[in-house]
């Protein structure tokens, strides 16, 4: 049975006392532009330094990626390559929903490499289903199964679930200022 993402938030009373926020199922945003695949924005915070106290706290899920200090966590379902169906419809409406419901998301990846994209984040990755492969701009590829852990610090790399099985995997974004390097 597939894991279905929950969300429970906890917060505090203007006296102190913890309580329970939300304790609901998340739901899954699909779009056209990647068919199949189903992703749970469960919550976010702020640019900056997360604050915690008895002031009503409320997730910053948009943009997708979040700015230098925020960080964001979500859950993401990829429908196996090979099953997966082709996008229908315009380019430009695809991307338009995109745009609309998952802000910023098409902006990272390369025209010409499909898959392949850079972000200003560091992101823990973690396999909760299925298996998945991480290529890195190399040709390198690792396979990951339930339990694997990866630490993504900004590389251009791309996502591929060879497997004939949905893949899940939960993502933990930080948002991050770019180095520069030599190569």
């Amino acid at each position: 049975m597939p894991v279905r993402p929950h969300l429970v938030v906890t917060g505090r009373e203007a006296d102190g006392t913890s309580v329970f926020v939300t304790d609901k199922p998340a739901d899954p945003i699909e779009v056209a532009a990647m068919p199949g695949s189903e992703i749970y924005l469960l919550w976010g915070t702020e640019d900056g330094t997360p604050a915690v106290g008895t002031g009503p706290r409320q997730p910053k899920h948009l943009p997708y990626f979040p700015g230098t200090g925020g960080t964001r966590i979500l859950f993401h379902r990829f429908a196996p390559d090979s099953s997966a169906p082709e996008p229908v419809g315009d380019e430009a409406a695809r991307a338009a929903e995109v745009a609309e419901k998952l802000p910023g998301l098409l902006d990272v990846f390369e025209p010409d490499h499909p898959g392949m994209h850079t972000t200003d984040s560091v992101d823990y990755g973690i396999c909760l289903e299925g298996e998945m492969y991480l290529e890195l701009d190399n040709g390198e590829e690792v396979r990951l199964t339930p339990g694997a852990c990866v630490v993504q610090q900004g590389t251009r790399h791309a996502w591929h679930n060879r497997s004939d099985k949905p893949a899940l995997m939960c993502y933990v974004l930080i948002g991050a200022e770019r180095d520069s390097y030599t190569a």
